[in-house]
Order: C-alpha cells, then structure tokens, then sequence
C-alpha cells in the first residue's frame, strides 16, 4: 500500500463509517490520524478512537474454537464466557464450520439456525455483515431471523397502524431549515441529545443537527426539554428544562390533551377531515369508561409536575407553532407504544401537521439524518437471496426464544411458537451490549450446541462463542458507503489486513466452497465487480430520478459525490394536509388513526385501540417498589453502542478503566457517595461498577449511565451477578412492551447504589482470553 503521510489533506484516501467521513494518514503500513472530511461542518471525534486498534492486543488473529467445545464436541463441557479457546488455521477452522452447519440443517432443519446478525457493523453497501450472513444462510436453505430493532421496535409495529411505515415516516421528518424558518416551540419529549447525532446508519458524511438547532435558537425558536437529564439538550442554549419521573410522559401527554379540549383549545376542524377515531379517544380523556378523568391533576400525581405547568405547557403549545419532537428512547420502556401514539394524537388535536415548523417529527438528535434535507438514493446492496424458513422472533426476545422453545407467543395481532434453536450464526453487532438482562441473556446463551461468530476483536460476543471466525474492518477493505446524506463516499483499503484475517465475504465464500456452494453464494462475482454492479445498479435508479452520477472509475478516483439536495425542504406530512385524498397516509382509513380498530380487535389489554396510560411494571410512583432509584441506559458519547469501546476515546471518558455512573448530590449524600467513588449499582436482576459522578443535571431519583462498556461478568461466588467493567444492561429488565410489539424495556429499570467496599475485581475484558495454539 502507498504511504500516505506526505500527502496533502484532500489527496488522502477517504473512509466513512456510521460516526464520520475522515481522510486517513498512514506510514509504514499504520494509521496515524484521521483528518475530519472537508464538507463536514462539524465533524464527530468518535472516530478516533480507531487508531490504535486495529494492531490492539485484543485483535484476534486466526480462527479460534472454545476449547470445551473442540474437545468434547457441541454442546459439550465447559461454559462459554470462561471457556479458553484454541487457535486453529483456516484449512482447518473451514471444514470444521461447514460440517456443524451440515449436521445441524441435516439433523433438525433450517429453522433451528438463527441468523443473529443485528447491529450496525460497519458502513458499505457490500460489506454488509447482515446482507453477508444471510444472502449465505439462505444459500443453506434459510434460518430463523428476528424483526425490528432495538432503537424502536415499539414505534415500528405500531405506527403503521396510526400513520404508516415508521421507516418512511423517518425520511420525510421536516427539516432543521423549516424549523428555524417556522417553528416557535420546539418540545422535545426525551430532547433531543447530540451526543447521539454523531452517527447514522450507512454513514455519516456531513453532520448537520449542530447547526440545524444553532440557526433555530438564533431565529428565536423556544426549546423545552421534557426529560430526567438537562444534557438531552445543548446546555450553551437557553433551554426550559421540564423533568417529570421516568417513564410518565404518556400521562403528561394525555392530561395536556384533556387541557386542550377542556379550554377548547383543540382544532376539531382538522380531526375531522384528517384523522379517525377522536371521539372514543375523548371518551378516554373524560373516564367515561373507566371513571378517571386525565386531567392535569390527574397527571400531576403520577409525573411529579404541578397541575399549573401541565396546563401552562398545553395552553403555549396551542397558542405557538409548536413542533412536538419525540425521541426514538420512549419507545423503549414498558408500554413503549404508547408515547408515540399519544404523541401523535396530541400533534392531530393542536392540528399544524403539514404546516412548515409545526406537528410532530420522530428522532430529532437520534441519529443525524433525522432533519437533514437530503436526496434519498436509492442505493443497491448485495442481494440478500430468498429465506425459505418462515420462522422469525420480536429482535428483543432472543433469551425467551433460547430458554422456552415450543411457547406461543403474541405479536402485531398474531400467535407464533418460538423454534427450538441448535445453532446461532452471528456477524456484525454485539447482543451483550443491546440486549437487557445480560446474566439472563448468558444463561439462555448456554442452550445452543453451536455458537459462531465473525468479530475482529475479542469482545462479550467472542468471548461468549465456540467458534470465532476472525473478520477484517472496513479500513481493510474496498467499499461504497451511501446512506440518508447528499454524499456517496468511496471506502478506499486503506491498509492491506494481515495473514489470517479475512472479510466476512471473503469467510463466507471459503465455506461455501466447501459446501459446494460457491457459485451460488459468489454469484459468479469477484468482489470487484459486485461493487461495480452495485454502483452500476445504483447509478441506474438515480437516473430513473432525473440525477446523474458519474463513472463508476471517475467517482472512485475523486473518492466522493454530492447530490444536490431537494429543491424544497422537507416539511413532514405537507401534501396530505393539503390533499389527503390523493396523499393518503398507509393506514386502513388513509388517514391518522386515533383510534385503530385493527388494534381494538386484537384484545390486547396492554395495548387498546387508542394512546392510553398504562402504570410501568418499575417505576418511581410505585410505592412498594424494591429499589428507589430509576436507571436511565442511554447512548454513550463517545464511541457508538459497543464499538471502539476498547479504543482511545472511549477510554479516556472512563475512570480507572470503568464506566461512570450520574448520579444528583440529594441521592449521593445520604448515602456517603462522592464524586470519583467505586460505586455498586444493584437490583435482583444482577449488579455493575462504576464511579460516581455527582451531578445536578441530572433530577434527582434517577442514575443515568451510558450502555456500551463491554459485559465482563465475575465468575467467583464474591462477587455473583457482577459486571466490574460496567454495563447497565446487567440490571435492566427482559420483558416486551406489551403483547402488540415485544419491543424492549431497557429505560424501565430500578435499581439502588452504594459505595463500594473492599478489593474490586480486576477488569478482564481488557486483555485476550486463554488461548493455546494448535496447528
């Protein structure tokens, strides 16, 4: 490879992933900086964090098999997650891979394989890890997949019964431009944090929330955040900070919905021509039903607000052009559906959906392409084949499907039987970093004869495998990333990957060779020319759109290409408020259903047919509740889920290694916490360290802690339950939703906290695990 460390900044090879667009300096075949990419405005340091690692102690070099497993067979003795493993070389790792996944298709069909890939991976439109994983399982004959996503699975499945797709939904958010331009109250249930901005999906190339709320605030633009921390909004604005407890802004939304129709604040010209059902939503309201009224009195009880500020917020969001953003964490808390239909039932009643800065909009902060005005290409990938297995799962119950195979489960209106799973096949994420009730998660982990996994890294998930198949990064690899921007990026190699690592492509091909699979799996393709067909391919789709890319050999050689963006900015919803008849949204009555009868008719009680307030099965207003205190698992700010966690900026923000845990000085003091103190946080469900951090950004009542630190379990009797490293998701709870969506709970968590007294344990996911070398 070319050394690039006299090269001028623009001359340097481009690469792009969620977090950022970097040109990259190399020397003597190591990276030694990333120069942010000269159309970002306001790039993301995450980034970063790469350097060093890709020649880290803890790459993992050549296949591995954990050693319980290669001595005494599948399913065997030992128990992974403190098994050691054996290095083998590929020629023998290959035959040993493809024969497992004979035996299991043979024995107990397709439908016992779970293809687990989920998560981001890395950015590129080949280089996929879940395109990868299953264009080659249905090579096999299929698999068991998961639906949804842990972002918000909740609001995936029930907003097409109120508006439509929610991935489409996403697309057309109005932009930060109209905002500035319109809008006068911003309310942000959940703010909007721009910790989480720093990143989208396929790529980030030009980051735009920074400036998009900066021009809104210089326009006069009135920011309310609705949330527990004051740091889910910029805290260099002037921002009105609301803090009702955790896991009550459905009641907070429907007493200032009872406050609007009370004061006759509510635009019933609009419910009428554009939304269905108000009027068994208002029977609701008023407790014709059940005999409760949800009014701001009512509220107050249950969100720790006083009747005067609920009625106070409802009376200026009816009086303003008000944006009502709610942000994708609501969705993941017991009852997660409710928030977004309740939030969108309240944006219908005040009535300025369609109009330029007002209604309602999803994700603001959750991921930088929500209120960017961008172009959407329609950008090809590597086909994925056809899945003949019919078997599938709600993504958040893995340990359910693991630990109760034969049971019947709800979901989206239908009954399903969780299959009997022999064998997970994972590439690209991490489920001990998403997943809730990870000592849960590490039993269910247990049942499978057979665990496989792609990682370039010895991370939760590698440690907790029988075979590891070790895979290269996106710098050491060719690739085209394309995502919600204006920017298509050419992914140069940047360097060429070391004798034993492979691309999953590449993994994924030698087993397929082995199998007889090749060509099927190949596609008669060199890796070259899938990405010349999926540019090709790409190119085409614009064309159809009236845009023009250039070559596929002139993109590569500048590294990038901007697509103009919309001629109009987008305001979300525009074309069916002005004509509904011929812009209907995709729901049964083409219009918003304030009340669905699809869902009415399914019998949920946790779910009915309309936004309702359900009490949490954790949470502060209980009190016989266990724990006093309410755990929020955010995004961190310095990496991206787990990802780099092992790297220089993730590093830096830890404490002697741990991850740190806010807690407000009315809850330290009592219990003799300072800030710097090793802390223990604790419920039934298992416990974590981490060091306190004293802080009255936060409102008291409430620990927040940041998800992301890589599960490192104790294994000794002292200390069960234990992560010492500090991931929240060994407390927080394994439940659906509700009955509709199974979507995850992990922001319904109470736990305690107390200092920590004697020895801590030693962090041992900082170094490889036992490994003895086989050749």
């Amino acid at each position: 490879m070319p050394d690039w460390s006299a090269k001028g900044r623009n001359e340097l090879p481009l690469h792009c992933n969620h977090w950022g667009t970097y040109r990259v300096a190399v020397s003597d075949g190591n990276i030694r900086s990333l120069i942010p990419f000269e159309e970002d405005p306001d790039p993301s340091s995450i980034g970063q964090g790469i350097v060093g690692t890709l020649d880290h102690e803890l790459r993992i070099t050549q296949p591995m098999f954990r050693r319980g497993w290669l001595d005494n067979g599948p399913g065997a003795s030992g128990s992974r997650g403190s098994d050691g493993f054996v290095q083998l070389p590929w020629h023998k790792a290959i035959p040993l891979v493809a024969t497992e996944l004979t035996r299991i298709s043979r024995e107990y069909g397709n439908e016992a394989i779970y293809g687990g890939s989920y998560g981001w991976a890395s950015a590129g439109r080949f280089h996929n890890a879940q395109n990868q994983l299953k264009r080659f399982l249905n090579c096999l004959g299929g698999f068991t997949r998961s639906v949804n996503s842990y972002s918000f699975a909740a609001a995936e499945v029930v907003m097409p019964h109120i508006m439509g797709s929610f991935l489409k939904l996403l697309d057309e958010t109005t932009s930060w431009p109209v905002i500035a331009d319109h809008c006068q109250l911003f309310v942000g249930f959940g703010g909007v944090p721009q910790k989480n901005g720093q990143a989208n999906p396929g790529g980030t190339m030009t980051h735009c929330q920074r400036d998009g709320i900066s021009a809104a605030t210089k326009n006069g633009v009135k920011f309310i955040n609705i949330s527990p921390m004051r740091t889910d909004m910029p805290l260099d604005m002037d921002v009105e900070w609301i803090s009702p407890r955790p896991g009550t802004d459905v009641a907070l939304m429907l007493a200032i919905a009872h406050t609007l129709v009370k004061e006759n604040l509510h635009d019933q010209q609009f419910l009428d021509e554009k939304t269905v059902g108000f009027e068994r939503f208002r029977q609701y309201l008023f407790g014709n039903a059940d005999g409760v009224v949800k009014s701001a009195a009512w509220a107050s009880a249950i969100c720790g607000l006083t009747t005067d500020q609920i009625c106070a917020l409802a009376k200026r969001m009816a009086a303003a052009r008000t944006m009502i953003s709610i942000s994708w964490s609501m969705s993941r808390q017991h009852h997660g559906e409710q928030p977004f239909w309740a939030a969108v039932t309240l944006a219908a009643m005040i009535g300025q959906l369609g109009l330029p800065g007002g209604g309602i909009g999803f994700g603001y902060g959750a991921v930088n392409s929500v209120g960017d005005d961008f172009t959407i290409i329609p950008a090809a990938s590597l086909p994925q084949g056809e899945n003949r297995i019919d078997s599938f799962i709600p993504v958040a119950r893995i340990s359910d499907m693991l630990m109760h195979p034969g049971d019947v489960f709800d979901f989206d209106g239908k009954q399903y039987t969780y299959p009997d799973i022999r064998l997970v096949y994972w590439a690209g994420g991490n489920p001990f970093h998403h997943h809730q009730d990870l000592f849960r998660l590490k039993e269910a982990w247990q049942r499978p004869e057979t665990i496989i996994c792609h990682e370039w890294v010895w991370n939760s998930l590698a440690r907790h495998a029988d075979i590891v198949l070790p895979c290269t990064t996106s710098l050491e690899r060719e690739d085209i990333a394309v995502s919600r921007s204006a920017h298509l990026i050419y992914n140069s190699k940047i360097i060429e990957p070391k004798v034993g690592w492979m691309n999953d492509h590449e993994i994924f091909c030698s087993i397929a060779k082995f199998m007889g699979l090749d060509e099927q799996f190949s596609g008669g393709r060199s890796q070259h020319e899938w990405l010349t067909w999926i540019y090709s391919e790409t190119r085409q789709r614009m064309a159809r759109q009236g845009i023009e890319l250039p070559e596929y050999d002139e993109f590569r050689a500048k590294g990038w290409h901007k697509v103009e963006n919309p001629p109009n900015p987008r305001i979300f919803l525009g074309d069916f408020r002005k004509d509904p008849y011929n812009f209907p949204l995709e729901t049964p009555s083409g219009k918003i259903e304030i009340f669905s009868d699809e869902v009415a008719q399914f019998g949920y009680a946790d779910c009915p047919g309309h936004a309702a307030w359900f009490e949490p099965v954790e949470w502060l207003g209980n009190d016989k509740r266990k724990h006093p205190l309410h755990m929020i698992s955010n995004q961190p700010a310095t990496k991206l889920h787990s990802q780099l966690d092992h790297g220089q900026v993730s590093m830096a923000s830890k404490i002697d290694g741990r991850e740190q845990v806010v807690i407000n000085s009315v809850d330290a003091k009592p219990r003799d916490i300072a800030n710097g103190d090793l802390v223990r946080i604790f419920n039934e469900r298992g416990a974590c360290l981490a060091v306190a951090a004293v802080d009255d950004k936060i409102m008291p009542g409430v620990l927040q802690m940041s998800t992301g630190a890589w599960f490192d379990p104790v294994d000794s009797n002292e200390h069960t339950q234990l992560c010492r490293h500090g991931n929240p998701n060994a407390l927080t709870i394994d439940k659906g939703t509700s009955r509709l969506a199974q979507g995850p709970i992990a922001h319904t968590c109470l736990v305690d906290i107390e200092r920590f007294r004697g020895n801590a344990p030693n962090i041992s996911v900082r170094s490889a695990p036992m490994i003895t070398v086989q050749m």
